[in-house]
């Protein structure tokens, strides 16, 4: 997905600071000139490497200058000078979707993040667990404005790239097991005589009509949030279920689904070829969290419109329904397994291919 936000990047400058970049345009050009031909495969324009170069700057040398400051064309220079452009350039064709950036950094930096979440965790299964967070994070799961919300998004190339992944690392470890700790009982902390009682546990006079009315709001919100999640799972296509199931249910890992499709056998290399204009050998990660973005999209687009054309409910209503259908997307998902018998491939093939495809 392209960074519309870069088209953005140069108009908010100020005449000043734009008269001191181009003073520096052709130090500017060498350094990108010297990136494309190191990779000449990522696809990054000249203006996206500027954007990336000028949003650096922005940060750096006009954000933490105090008042009105301009930097001189000598300070701008001196920091292009010193930026990690090569790992800049890898970062920002990434951010811009190129799958042969995607395989450049996985051949440089697989192997380090694996190694650091080994180091700082306490058991393989941990590890697993945030090496696929790293890359979710890298990869943004989340869009909005039309910009794909990558943690890349935060490099700058002030520092090593191998630096700045070290803390993303660690971070992603803290959250894991901050998410992984118990939650003290309330009992163990609060005075209130009123908090010991049972969780969930109403009795007399607290049993109100308010309470009532509540739960039977409530009731209807829920059943109108799991039709409608029910039906917007039905109108997906095989593949598009086919992921969703890989995924969600048999809780396998990005890069284990894209084993899976370079599988000859596997019914979603099937369609992937059908798709691709230059059908290729390997998938990488990437491609696989893109498929799944536009399967969110369509899952979100026709929730909103049964809720809407259906049910009739307002806009606050299926936002509502919304926060109940992801607190319950473990037993709302209910996916139909077996379209796929149609492909080809048995049960017992589908469950081997996934062994072969994640080993």
């Amino acid at each position: 997905m392209t960074d519309k936000s870069a088209r953005l990047v140069t108009k908010s400058l100020s005449p000043e600071l734009l008269s001191n970049l181009s003073a520096c345009d052709a130090e500017l050009n060498a350094i990108y000139d010297g990136c494309v031909a190191a990779h000449p495969d990522f696809g990054l324009t000249a203006a996206e490497f500027r954007d990336g170069v000028i949003r650096a700057i922005n940060k750096y040398l006009v954000d933490l200058k105090t008042g009105s400051t301009v930097p001189s064309a000598r300070e701008i220079s001196r920091f292009i000078g010193e930026l990690q452009d090569h790992d800049l350039y890898l970062v920002l064709a990434c951010t811009q979707g190129s799958e042969h950036a995607w395989w450049e950094f996985d051949r440089q930096y697989r192997s380090f993040i694996e190694r650091w979440a080994r180091h700082l965790v306490r058991s393989g299964v941990d590890a697993d667990e945030v090496i696929d967070a790293v890359y979710v994070e890298l990869f943004g799961t989340r869009v909005s404005g039309g910009v794909r919300q990558s943690k890349f998004r935060t490099y700058t190339g002030r520092g090593t790239l191998r630096g700045w992944l070290r803390a993303v690392i660690f971070h992603t470890v803290v959250d894991l097991y901050r998410v992984r700790k118990p939650e003290v009982p309330l009992e163990d902390w609060s005075g209130n005589d009123e908090a010991r009682e049972p969780h969930g546990r109403l009795t007399g006079p607290r049993v109100t009509e308010e309470t009532m009315l509540s739960k039977v709001v409530s009731d209807r919100y829920r059943t109108a949030a799991a039709a409608a999640l029910d039906q917007s799972l039905a109108t997906l296509d095989d593949h598009e279920t086919l992921l969703l199931l890989y995924y969600h249910v048999e809780g396998l890992k990005l890069r284990e689904i894209a084993r899976i499709v370079e599988e000859p056998r596997s019914p979603i290399r099937r369609w992937f070829q059908r798709q691709s204009k230059r059908p290729a050998s390997r998938v990488h990660e990437s491609t696989v969290m893109r498929w799944l973005e536009k399967v969110y999209q369509k899952v979100s687009d026709r929730f909103h419109a049964e809720l809407a054309d259906k049910h009739g409910l307002n806009a606050a209503e299926i936002e509502i329904c919304r926060t109940i259908a992801t607190e319950d997307s473990t037993q709302g998902l209910r996916l139909d397994r077996g379209g796929f018998g149609n492909e080809g491939l048995s049960e017992k093939e589908r469950t081997t291919l996934q062994v072969e495809g994640a080993s």
